[in-house]
Formats: structure tokens, sequence, C-alpha cells
């Protein structure tokens, strides 16, 4: 079996200032842009059997410009549905709720449309994914590449792992990453987290910021 690859997407003006950025179609930004060109290279050391990409903007841009091709777009690869709490900073939720932390308290209730999912709702979700992802890996040699959000990536990964949604809390991912996700003694491992372009040297090989290969 092939390794999972997770891309987050590049940088956007509400990743940059810390607003929760669910079903808001936010472009990426310039610099956001050139994160996703600078994956290219590192995807490509990669064969890839099958991509999947989140239908939000974001998400699609960077799969572009990153040279991912022929991606499936799919809703199940959205972003949180962060409810009331869309476009707000965890700063400013805090300020009512102190000690509130989305991984184990969730969201407030939004607009019909958006009325917010629980981390128990987006395990169930992740869950449904990982099922299409393990068909498409079991169909073909190589890995599978997705591109999606933050948070909803660290679920994905909290899952993959057999650890409770919540424990995405413990993975964090910056914009514009690729990690990975593979098999120790047929067990899912992390092994690549949070990689920029810039982890691997002139030269070609692994800096410190990936692990090596992992055992089949």
């Amino acid at each position: 079996m092939g390794d999972l690859i997770l891309v987050r997407h590049g940088e956007t003006e509400w990743s940059l200032s810390g607003r929760h950025t669910g079903w808001t179609d936010v472009p990426l930004t310039d610099n956001g842009r050139e994160q996703a060109r600078r994956l290219a290279p590192l995807i490509a050391r990669h064969h890839i059997a099958a991509t999947f990409v989140s239908p939000m903007q974001r998400a699609l841009e960077t799969a572009r410009l990153a040279g991912i091709g022929g991606a499936r777009v799919d809703a199940d690869l959205s972003e949180w549905d962060y409810g009331g709490y869309e476009g707000v900073t965890t700063v400013e939720i805090q300020r009512t709720r102190p000690d509130w932390f989305l991984f184990t308290d969730g969201v407030t209730p939004g607009p019909p449309e958006h009325p917010g999912e629980s981390p128990d709702e987006i395990g169930v979700r992740a869950d449904r994914m990982l099922a299409k992802i393990d068909a498409a890996l079991g169909d073909a040699e190589g890995s599978v590449v997705v591109v999606s959000h933050g948070h909803f990536l660290r679920v994905l990964t909290a899952r993959r792992l057999g650890l409770s949604p919540s424990a995405g809390a413990l993975f964090q991912l910056s914009t514009g990453t690729m990690s990975r996700l593979g098999l120790e003694h047929r067990r899912h491992v992390v092994a690549g987290w949070n990689v920029r372009p810039d982890a691997y040297c002139s030269h070609g090989s692994l800096s410190a910021g990936e692990a090596g290969p992992t055992e089949r």
C-alpha cells in the first residue's frame, strides 16, 4: 500500500489573520500561490495513484499550482463547518468563552445552511474520506494525494492513526505544507509532517524536516 500525502492549501488573508475559514471561499494570497508552486517538486518525487481535492478555490488553486492534475473534487474534504464562528478568531471567541477549544468544544450554531459541526461529526466525515482513500490505494500502485484544509486534515490524521477526532489538536499544520502518512510493521504512522520545500537540501536529500522512508 502506498502513502497518504496530505497537502494543506496555501496562505489566504483569513489564514494569515487567524480567522476560522470554513465555507467562505477565500482566495490564496500571492504568497499562498508561491507556497503552492514550491510544493510541486516535492510532490513530484512520489508516484501518485490518485488525487482528491476540496471544492474550495483555495484548495483547487493550490492543487493546480502544485502540479496535481486530474484530482477528484470531493466535498468530504471541505474544512470544518464553523457555524457561528465562521470568520471569527480564537482570541475573539475566548473573550466570552475563555476555556473554549475547537477540538473538544466544537462550535456555536450558525445559519440553517451552515449549522456547524461537532468534533465527532468531523470524525465521521474523516472516516468516510479514509474509506475512499483506501479504495483508491487498493486499486493501483502508488500514493494518494489529498489537498484540503488545516483542521480537517488534522482530524483525518488522527483517525488514520486510530485516535479520537479531538486528537487532531496534536498535529499542528501550516499553510502550503506537505505531510506523509505511511506504514511501519503494518501500522499507520507519521512518516513526514508539516514539510515545506526548504526542508530539502539543495542536492535533493532530506534535511531534518522529514523522516526517511518507512518500512512497508
